[in-house]
């Protein structure tokens, strides 16, 4: 008998590849999977999945009547619900799992995506920031089943709680394939270099701004932005302001397959987080797997995640600082040296075959099989 997996988090689901990839490998483990979201006033359609799909749609859309809302709401839907496993994605979904779990005497797995208590939006926001501290602090070391996405953020929990999450990175599928795509047909020019930033979190402290900044001296080289965040609206000012329009071109978020056709057209990659919070010091972002799967070679901050990556693969090369001039040089000498960007390419298939899903839900099917 197929054994029932809910899986619960409070994104729309569109964009969130790990969630995606998650319900894939319970399915190939032979149950039925049952994803739980939220549904906002602008997401997108969903695409079919191959697994069942429930999104609520909630009076409240952010602060904090929006996660009371909507965790009270899980709560309920969960409580009613026939599961063999939970399956909780960060800290703002564990809550009502860890009841249902405790009153219903099933399994929990709790999937950290990130060093959640320290993202920017928490740590000039104390009161905020320790109730959910409070509650992590509370839930957390009861938990049997952890994981996180990489083994810095693993560490920190080591640390604060004498337990050590597995660490399953979020790694594109190698067989995942996505239509390619010409320039011309994407409405792309041909004559320029293209650098990318993709991602569904393109928020202030990550390095956007001083790269439009940059654009006023990058040559012949048209940015291309596809995702969404906060700092998307001052970004495209940004643009208006400085005369840039000609050189940076924004898309709204997409798909996956359809954002990684852009991402194949592109010359370079950009990640540029700053350390400024634990989370974005530690992060270790989707985007940097996608550009090394579309072959594409990268241009990061010196963060050490990324920096373990880009330095084993030799896959890209490093901002010294966030100065606008100094990301300009950079990229333009990158772009020139083609001999180099040929290496980089190269390098990037060899690292392709090793950074894959594939190899990385070894971890979860591990955990998961005690269950299901």
């Amino acid at each position: 008998m197929r054994k029932k997996v809910i899986v619960s988090v409070i994104n729309d689901l569109v964009t969130d590849q790990r969630v995606n990839k998650v319900c894939h490998t319970l399915l190939s483990m032979n149950c039925d999977v049952l994803l739980v979201g939220r549904k906002m006033s602008n997401s997108p359609k969903l695409e079919n999945r191959e697994y069942a799909v429930h999104r609520m749609k909630l009076m409240f859309e952010k602060g904090p009547l929006f996660y009371a809302e909507f965790n009270l709401r899980l709560f309920f839907f969960l409580i009613f619900k026939k599961a063999d496993m939970l399956i909780s994605n960060d800290l703002d979904t564990l809550l009502p799992n860890y009841l249902v779990k405790k009153i219903k005497k099933i399994p929990l797995v709790y999937d950290s995506h990130e060093y959640f208590t320290e993202v920017p939006e928490l740590v000039n926001r104390k009161r905020i920031q320790a109730i959910w501290k409070f509650i992590e602090r509370r839930l957390f070391p009861k938990l049997i089943d952890t994981i996180t996405v990489n083994d810095s953020i693993a560490d920190l929990y080591y640390n604060d709680y004498g337990t050590r999450p597995f660490v399953v990175r979020n790694i594109p599928r190698r067989s995942h394939s996505f239509k390619t795509a010409t320039r011309k047909s994407l409405g792309l020019p041909d004559d320029n270099s293209i650098i990318i930033l993709q991602g569904s979190g393109i928020n202030v402290q990550r390095g956007a701004e001083e790269l439009v900044e940059a654009m006023q001296f990058v040559d012949d080289t048209i940015l291309l932005i596809i995702g969404g965040g906060d700092v998307i609206p001052l970004l495209k000012d940004m643009v208006d302001e400085l005369g840039l329009k000609d050189k940076v071109i924004f898309k709204p978020r997409l798909p996956y397959e359809q954002m990684m056709q852009y991402t194949a057209v592109a010359d370079l990659g950009l990640t540029l987080d700053k350390p400024t919070n634990l989370n974005y010091k530690f992060s270790l972002p989707n985007k940097l797997f996608d550009y090394i799967q579309a072959g594409i070679p990268v241009l990061s901050s010196v963060l050490p995640e990324i920096e373990k990556i880009i330095l084993k693969y030799h896959v890209g090369d490093f901002i010294t600082d966030h100065n606008p001039r100094n990301i300009s040089d950079k990229i333009n000498h990158m772009l020139k040296n083609q001999a180099l960007m040929m290496k980089w390419k190269k390098n990037c298939s060899f690292a392709a075959e090793k950074l894959t899903w594939e190899n990385e839900e070894k971890i979860l099917k591990e955990i998961y099989s005690k269950y299901v």
